[in-house]
């Protein structure tokens, strides 16, 4: 264990998570929606906003570009005014690069507002690849030239401007997506994205840039049809919830016998996630406020999952799911199509008393990108085994909101280190904590 005293959680377990908390915007769309205020000079203000270190990553880097930034996260609102961007320092773009991917997403808004952009390096949770080939495919074929070989990172100018393209990925890439949104709808001409990625978050993002003057339509085969316009203005617009946290408190709900309402949870982005929690046994009640979560009493039911693209079971869903299937009465099966080294958290859970087993063959039926490949990245649960708190070493945000739940789930004390890497997607996770009843310090 390290030595950083403020980074470690003690927790007492063994005890339900019983109360009521409420959920802000979702991080994987609010970050992205800062980003978007580049576009246009002005000012643009982003509302129900989580308390997350991401947006003040995104802030900080939104500053070195000579954007004027004010987070209230009191109130949950961002005030961006982009109307005077500038280069930023390639020292002081660097210092943060370790901190978030979303840099490479400034590529086609720095490019449209000065002719020129600079990445760094990229940082992340260690979950499995997340090469940013697509993004820079997606910029060379709107007509950007990239350089490589920049000594300080990547190099991104476009001498004759962005121009519209045909482009098909691959994959459903959730940040390709993003970027080529983002490139396209300055850039001259129509673009037409094929194989997009249509999750709840990019079509809020779809509406950002609609509210500033952007022409983006949509078809039910994946493809973005993006009409090019001259310029954009600022917006306002209100974050829809974060279905990750509140799927990640639901789990909690029923890892720990315990009844959470969720305010600000809403029902139509998490329809998969719901049908799989009253699989499992789960009980919720959707309202208009929020959604309330609880274990009914009884045993749990064993459930085979595999994680897909939007609208299937999201893969951050999964892990925080994964503690409570340790206590389903049977063999539960989850099958990872999307990342390909997610279930490194399970190691934790064994040794706090759990039946885990990993498998490199596709337990399941969805096409996978990883069969024939040297992956573990199926998982067989066998349940009901009581767990046993321990010292545990957060390994990224959603593993790391996993391990919580189970030391909150386990019998006796556990030491959670590393917990810094939690507050990236849980706002005020500990308030939110002390709010259910749980034994921490």
């Amino acid at each position: 264990m390290a030595e950083n005293t403020n980074d470690v959680l003690h927790v007492e377990g063994g005890k339900p998570l019983n109360g009521t908390i409420k959920v802000r915007g979702a991080k994987n769309f609010v970050s992205k929606a800062m980003v978007a205020a580049l576009l246009a000079p002005g000012k643009s203000v982003l509302k129900n906003v989580p308390e997350i270190r991401d947006v003040h990553v995104v802030s900080d880097l939104l500053r070195l570009h000579g954007v004027d930034v004010d987070v209230d996260g009191a109130k949950g609102v961002v005030t961006i005014d982009a109307s005077h961007v500038q280069l930023a320092d390639v020292a002081d773009v660097d210092t943060l690069s370790g901190s978030s991917r979303i840099p490479i997403l400034f590529s086609g808004p720095l490019v449209h507002r000065l002719g020129e952009a600079f990445i760094p390096a990229l940082g992340g949770c260690a979950i499995g690849g997340r090469p940013i080939d697509f993004h820079l495919e997606t910029l060379r074929k709107l007509g950007a030239t990239v350089d490589k070989e920049h000594k300080d990172g990547i190099h991104i100018t476009a001498p004759d401007g962005l121009h519209g393209a045909k482009i098909h990925l691959p994959y459903p890439s959730v940040g390709a997506t993003e970027q080529t949104l983002l490139a396209a709808v300055l850039a001259e001409g129509k673009t037409e994205l094929s194989g997009a990625a249509i999750e709840p978050e990019i079509m809020d993002l779809v509406a950002v840039l609609q509210k500033m003057g952007a022409i983006i339509s949509v078809d039910v085969d994946r493809t973005f049809r993006i009409e090019g316009v001259k310029e954009l203005k600022g917006f306002t617009h209100t974050s829809l919830t974060d279905r990750i946290e509140a799927a990640s408190w639901a789990s909690a709900a029923l890892a720990t016998h315990g009844d959470i309402f969720v305010k600000g949870a809403t029902q139509p982005e998490m329809m998969t996630f719901l049908n799989v929690f009253r699989k499992v046994g789960g009980e919720f009640d959707v309202t208009d406020k929020g959604i309330r979560f609880w274990h009914p009493g009884g045993d749990l039911h064993p459930v085979a999952i595999e994680t897909d693209v939007h609208p299937g079971f999201m893969t951050d869903w999964q892990q925080p799911l994964v503690v409570a299937l340790t206590q389903a009465n049977g063999l539960s099966i989850v099958h990872e199509t999307v990342y390909e080294n997610r279930f490194g958290f399970t190691k934790p859970l064994v040794q706090m008393g759990a039946t885990i087993q990993l498998y490199r063959e596709c337990l399941g039926s969805l096409p996978c990108r990883f069969q024939q490949r040297n992956y573990k990245h199926s998982a067989v649960i066998f349940g009901p085994t009581p767990l046993t708190g321990r010292d545990i070493d957060v390994p990224d945000l959603r593993g790391g909101f996993s391990h919580l739940i189970a030391a909150l789930a386990a019998k006796g004390p556990s030491n959670v280190q590393g917990i810094s890497l939690i507050d990236r997607g849980y706002a005020d996770f500990r308030g939110k904590l002390e709010a259910l009843g749980a034994d921490f310090d």
